[in-house]
């Protein structure tokens, strides 16, 4: 086994222990960066975060981290545009 198949096997079980918190990571990311942006550049952080939570998902193989833009779950929209991403409410 070479050096790169051990670090992409240590990495994908990281991604299965912690891709919740991973991905909450990369929402409060996006948050603070269209904050200190004044909203100027959201669409493009949105689309950043979007694209990085899907990267996530590929390293973790399960579809379970990641619902994107306009999907729903138990609170409702979640992603970019939802009340969870950088460009939705604030509380």
């Amino acid at each position: 086994m070479s050096f790169l198949d051990d670090a992409k096997k240590k990495l994908t079980r990281a991604v299965d222990q912690h891709g919740d918190k991973i991905s909450q990571g990369i929402d409060k990311a996006a948050a603070a960066a269209d904050k200190r942006t004044g909203g100027k550049h959201g669409d493009k952080i949105g689309k950043a975060s979007v694209r990085a939570k899907e990267a996530l998902e590929k390293l973790d193989g399960k579809n379970d981290d990641f619902r994107g833009p306009g999907s729903t779950g138990p609170d409702g929209p979640t992603g970019p545009t939802g009340p969870t991403g950088p460009t939705g409410p604030r509380p």
